[in-house]
């Protein structure tokens, strides 16, 4: 299993419109091949902190997704947001490989 994140810290006021954002999401990521899961979390402590929770079967599952023509137009489509500040915001990014369950 390989896990990637994609956490980003949003003003306050914009929370709960990033969380509209992901419950209305376009879910092609959904369909690709050796796809696990999505999860959008958030932080407990920090309620404006929002991880993006990604699984998926292997490494080059994940590598095939993000080379993949739907992984470019997907995120061009995010710096297009109406909402220009929470286009700007950068995520910060991890991945993890599975060694143990």
């Amino acid at each position: 299993m390989y896990i990637v994140t994609s956490t980003v810290t949003v003003p306050e006021e914009k929370t709960d419109d990033l969380i509209a954002i992901y419950k209305n999401r376009s879910r092609r990521v959904d369909k690709a091949e050796g796809f696990h899961s999505f999860r959008l979390i958030q932080n407990t402590k920090k309620p404006n902190e929002l991880t993006v929770h990604l699984e998926w079967h292997s490494k080059e599952a994940y590598m095939k997704w993000v080379k993949s023509n739907e992984f470019k137009e997907i995120h061009e489509l995010e710096k297009h947001y109406p909402d220009q500040q929470l286009a700007g915001i950068v995520p910060k990014v991890r991945q993890y490989e599975v060694v143990a369950e």
